[in-house]
């Protein structure tokens, strides 16, 4: 028997399907982010008042103004007359310097230590153990001004050491053989970096055809034309010349080649040397993870241990190796701002030295944030990519 009662209708929602634990959610958040923009606003009103009462201006104008500084050692050519902002374009420079070279050297270095930390050779072995347990314990800006102290006790230029024809280290600095560079030879280098990325698109092609119909296709032709036929070519039509530059002592400094000031060596040297360590370490547990059974079958089809780990090993490796060493390549450049404690003009100093002469604290500070900022980004950004496309995937 059915009750003839009519049912009462559905209560409608207040804000649709929204119920009250989403509402409640809502709530929160408009909350949170008024309090943080309040915060915010505050600060900057409390700011902007009290630099106003000690008539500090604010504003990025002084970039346009004469810096009157020097940059001793700088890798774009610069003068006391420029401006801030070419300042601060060769500080970032010179940062960029530091960073780039140290992370391949870096990588190289760690690469080898930690394959070594592996080897069947017992020597070899704990020489690998101790150079990474010392140089990790050792502060780093510790390191930093032993390599410094170290290179202001080396030799005066006119007793320097010669360890090969055409090198010289000594308290000026590392004195090296080099090509002059100039726009020419920047065309010859632009077309052979277009080379290589256009080598690596038509292997990727020839991989493709021959993964569709089997058949092997030779890439080396392409490497030669692209690689070193066309940037040829550009030389000679050209006429590029690439003449090397021998230093020479001329009195009491070495005149041509190229110089790595001290500053710079020892800063490079204790990067180098600090950030190696970790990523021994990243290299040898990456080479650890990877199962014992492809060992044993690579040594089963009698293949030599080097080929064993550069196509077989290291390839696995690289999936556990890659996260934790983008992070070491974010710690090895902001490690480079410890530059300013041995005088080398990062942009760290660059800022500081505006920020003495021009008194426009905040706007210094936040143009070196933004730099190491857009550099961590830029690695990380290229770091995940390469994870990405290294990553296994689900079939």
């Amino acid at each position: 028997m059915t009750s003839d009662t009519p049912r009462p209708p559905p209560r409608r929602r207040l804000f649709g399907a929204w119920g009250r634990r989403e509402l409640n959610g809502l709530l929160w958040q408009v909350l949170v982010v008024g309090i943080a923009v309040a915060v915010v606003a505050f600060l900057w009103s409390n700011t902007v008042t009290n630099l106003s009462a000690r008539r500090i201006t604010t504003g990025f104008a002084f970039l346009g103004r004469e810096a009157g500084m020097p940059i001793a050692d700088s890798l774009l050519a610069y003068s006391p007359r420029d401006t801030y902002f070419w300042a601060f374009v060769v500080g970032v420079a010179n940062t960029l310097r530091v960073a780039v070279i140290g992370i391949v050297l870096a990588t190289i270095l760690g690469t080898v230590i930690g394959i070594s930390r592996l080897s069947a050779n017992w020597l070899l072995s704990r020489l690998a153990a101790v150079y990474v347990e010392t140089l990790r314990d050792v502060p780093l800006l510790l390191q930093l001004l032993f390599w410094y102290v170290l290179m202001q006790a080396l030799p005066a230029a006119r007793a320097a050491w010669r360890p090969v024809e055409g090198v010289f280290l000594s308290n000026r600095g590392l004195i090296l053989p080099a090509i002059p560079v100039g726009s020419p030879q920047l065309w010859v280098l632009g077309t052979a970096a277009l080379g290589c990325a256009a080598f690596y698109v038509v292997r990727r092609w020839l991989v493709a055809q021959q993964m569709r119909d089997g058949k092997p296709r030779p890439a080396w032709p392409f490497a030669v034309a692209l690689v070193i036929a066309l940037p040829a070519l550009v030389s000679v039509l050209l006429g590029v010349s690439w003449t090397i530059e021998w230093p020479e002592l001329r009195g009491f400094n070495f005149v041509g080649g190229l110089t790595l000031a001290p500053e710079y060596f020892a800063l490079l040297i204790a990067l180098v040397t600090y950030t190696s360590a970790f990523i021994a370490e990243i290299v040898r547990s990456g080479i650890q993870s990877v199962p014992r059974g492809q060992w044993d079958a690579a040594n089963a089809l009698g293949l030599r241990r080097s080929f064993m780990l550069r196509q077989i090993i290291l390839p696995q490796a690289l999936r556990v190796i890659v996260p934790p060493m983008t992070s070491q390549y974010l710690n090895l450049t902001k490690n480079s701002s410890l530059a300013v404690a041995i005088g080398y003009q990062d942009v760290v100093s660059v800022a500081n030295t505006t920020l003495n002469q021009t008194g426009q604290a905040i706007e210094a500070i936040a143009l070196i944030m933004a730099v190491f900022l857009t550099i961590s980004l830029g690695i990380s950004l290229f770091m995940n990519w390469y994870n990405a496309r290294i990553a296994l995937v689900e079939r």
